[in-house]
């Protein structure tokens, strides 16, 4: 397939920093929040709460560190041999032609939601949206994360080709999951996107896990009075 890397969307927002939520934008009048939120969102909503509404910040971990430097390795190795492309332009080529692109950023005002796609492959039979994760599991919340990119993806475009979502073990070519978005997996992942709307604008409440092993393993449970 040959390699595209996106340097140019058609549509620019005017974009608004939410006055007291941190990662929090104000797109076309809605509340608009990254789609990695859906992770954090399946582990513990009130990871949310401390982390972007409180306002805690802690350093990151090892594999957080880890993992960020090894997806800034991917994306250079990627570039070298890149053609610059116009995301629509990419997007009506593949139609004919294969291609697929790395870092691909994706705004839907309409859902409340944007990211950046890890790898996109775009086929004239299938669209092919993945993200890597470490490990081979894959969570509930890592795959509405991938799920999102779809529904914003197909919100962009207006795509009408199939359109698949798939997790691959970061640093290798294993795509360990993989799901066809169908109107069924849209309606799911649209239910759990409101309900991140309702924890934003206050008309939700959050749901701590009742998972002792998350808080174990979580980087606010000294601040979490519902800490396990």
């Amino acid at each position: 397939m040959e390699q595209k890397n996106i340097t140019e969307y058609g549509t620019e927002y005017e974009i608004k920093q939410h006055p007291s939520i941190k990662g929090v934008q104000i797109i076309e009048g809605k509340n608009n929040f990254p789609i990695s939120w859906l992770n954090k969102q399946g582990y513990c909503e009130y990871q949310l709460y401390l982390e972007h509404m409180k306002g805690i910040e802690k350093e990151p971990t090892q594999a957080m560190t880890s993992g960020s430097k090894i997806h800034h390795q991917l994306e250079n190795i990627f570039k070298q041999d890149a053609t610059p492309a116009k995301f629509e332009d990419a997007v009506e080529a593949s139609k004919t032609e294969a291609s697929m692109s790395r870092e691909v950023t994706v705004i839907s005002p309409k859902y409340g939601i944007r990211g950046d796609i890890d790898e996109i492959w775009m086929k004239p039979e299938e669209i092919v949206i993945i993200d890597d994760k470490p490990g081979r599991t894959p969570y509930e919340s890592t795959m509405n994360q991938v799920r999102a990119y779809c529904l914003a993806y197909k919100d962009m475009t207006g795509e009408e080709r199939k359109i698949k979502a798939a997790l691959r073990e970061r640093g290798t070519e294993n795509l360990f999951w993989i799901e066809i978005f169908t109107p069924e997996v849209e309606k799911q992942i649209k239910f759990t996107i409101d309900r991140v709307q309702g924890l934003i604008d206050g008309t939700k409440p959050f749901v701590p896990t009742k998972n002792p092993k998350k808080c174990r393993s979580c980087r606010y449970k000294d601040d979490c009075e519902n800490a396990l």
